[in-house]
């Protein structure tokens, strides 16, 4: 009987040190595969920056599989993606944000942040992380930090010289689809053209658009400079995108965990922020050298032309009370 009894639990004990070892370190291997899709392409500054971040998160036990130009999802599509499922992770523009959430439309408006700095720290404050909370509520996504990529700029096949919101009457200026997006080409006087990102290069060499506004990196990125004979500095908006994982994937993660993918995320945007500042100041002189004419027009008419067309539409309806002169404030 006595054998029989240790028999059974020799057999017991084997069957349970079987299944540890099948099971137990298989699961404690087998890493948490994150899909991040984003437009800009494999040779962008925030490709680099998603290495880098995608390297930091391996230890969390996280398995980083990057989409670079669109080929998983279209630009703008992103979202939708993360909150169906089928995407964990994303570089979602804010115009896709106010999409659904129209308060968000705030950060989407023409010279609101001075540099990436204010940018910076507007995320970093209370009145960010309001923003955030509403993504998070409403959207399901949860925001790591902003990307920045450069103040964006007008850059136009035509050499007609650019000095006032007057001078873009007319032209078609690409920008990309939604309500915000196509406001901020009309802000700025032009005629908004929607137009996917990666079709703007032969738009612009058949003639379907005159012009495109992007932050330098990107032309240059793109080749845009090619077939485009001027840019005007107008730095019309601090161009910026939304780091963000699902908020499944966010809230599956115990606290250290979070405080730890979120320390990765705050490293590598840092890094790829000061790049990008680097390379702007660079890029001026490189297109010079290419034959283009770049130059800064009136600033103050531009700016005193699109804050006004902000604060009479019905964007601005839709803001935190109080929102604006906060972030002014900063």
């Amino acid at each position: 009987m006595a054998f029989s009894i240790n028999r059974r639990l020799l057999i017991a004990a084997g069957a349970a040190l079987l299944t540890w070892v099948a099971d137990g370190p298989a699961t404690a291997q087998s890493p948490t595969n994150l899909r991040f899709s984003a437009v800009f392409s494999e040779q962008d500054i925030r490709a680099e920056m998603m290495k880098r971040f995608g390297e930091d998160v391996k230890a969390q036990g996280f398995n980083l599989q990057p989409y670079y130009g669109g080929n998983l999802f279209k630009q703008g599509t992103e979202l939708v993606a993360m909150q169906r499922g089928n995407l964990e992770m994303g570089n979602i523009a804010p115009q896709d944000i106010s999409n659904q959430v129209p308060a968000w439309s705030i950060v989407t408006s023409a010279y609101l942040f001075r540099d990436a700095d204010h940018l910076k720290k507007m995320f970093a404050s209370d009145v960010g992380q309001q923003l955030k909370k509403m993504a998070s509520d409403q959207l399901g996504i949860h925001i790591l930090g902003p990307t920045y990529f450069g103040a964006r700029q007008v850059g136009l096949k035509s050499s007609k010289k650019i000095n006032t919101p007057d001078d873009m009457a007319g032209i078609k200026l690409r920008m990309p689809g939604g309500d915000a997006w196509q406001f901020l080409g009309q802000a700025i006087g032009a005629n908004p053209t929607p137009m996917a990102y990666a079709e703007v290069y032969t738009g612009l060499q058949t003639g379907a658009i005159d012009g495109q506004d992007n932050p330098l990196p990107n032309v240059q990125n793109m080749k845009f400079y090619e077939v485009m004979s001027q840019i005007a500095l107008t730095s019309h908006l601090v161009g910026f995108d939304l780091l963000a994982v699902s908020n499944k994937v966010w809230n599956a993660m115990s606290p250290e965990k979070q405080a730890a993918f979120q320390a990765a995320a705050d490293k590598a945007i840092e890094w790829s922020t000061q790049e990008h500042l680097k390379k702007e100041a660079e890029l001026v002189s490189l297109f010079k050298e290419k034959g283009l004419d770049v130059y800064t027009p009136d600033l103050k008419a531009f700016r005193d032309f699109a804050q006004k067309k902000y604060l009479a539409s019905d964007l601005a309806k839709s803001w935190a009370p109080g929102m604006l002169d906060k972030i002014n404030a900063m």
